[in-house]
């Protein structure tokens, strides 16, 4: 049995779900979501939580099952609270800032980057350029861009200077050594 689909998803009193078939709409003070799930599995509101139930013990329902409980949690987390990633940056030169809304990284480029965020998104550059906040309401969404802003430098295993995800931790390498 599925542990995290057994759950109910609790609804705050400020979020307001409706269901209509497989479509759920998420209502918060944040924004709304929107998403249509499959239709092997059934979704009903119950006395202020949502519970998802399977009709079968089959993987492919079993894995539907826990997802679906999953992503319906973090669309009710999402327009109630909102989520946040933090992206580093560490190196000689390498900064970010604040154009408007529009993003602009310097990472040893001959030109700098500049990142538009998509709806219900919004960037942070914090101090002095080496710290980037990404906020919004969609999860998927929100690491999604942050993996990509992270691609555009990842960090490098000799002396670590790149972007990389606050706390991520860095294998180092050992340089050439010399002449003995």
């Amino acid at each position: 049995m599925s542990r995290i689909g057994k759950k109910p998803v609790p609804i705050p009193a400020k979020v307001q779900v409706n269901i209509d078939g497989t479509e759920v709409t998420v209502k918060g003070p944040k924004g709304q979501l929107f998403h249509k799930f499959p239709a092997d599995v059934t979704i009903a509101q119950e006395e202020g939580v949502v519970v998802v139930t399977r009709p079968s013990d089959l993987p492919k329902h079993r894995a539907l099952h826990g997802m679906t409980r999953a992503l319906i949690a973090n669309m009710v987390s999402g327009v109630s609270e909102g989520f946040e990633r933090v992206l580093e940056i560490e190196g000689v030169g390498y900064r970010a800032e604040m154009d408007g809304k529009t993003l602009v990284l310097y990472l040893g480029y001959s030109h700098p980057i500049r990142v538009e965020p998509p709806a219900d998104v919004e960037f942070a550059a914090e101090e002095r350029g080496r710290l980037i906040r990404i906020r919004g309401i969609d999860k998927q969404v929100v690491g999604e861009l942050a993996a990509e802003i992270r691609k555009m430098r990842p960090p490098e295993p000799y002396k670590g200077k790149g972007v990389r995800y606050q706390g991520e931790r860095i294998r180092r390498k050992a340089g050439k050594t010399g002449k003995a």
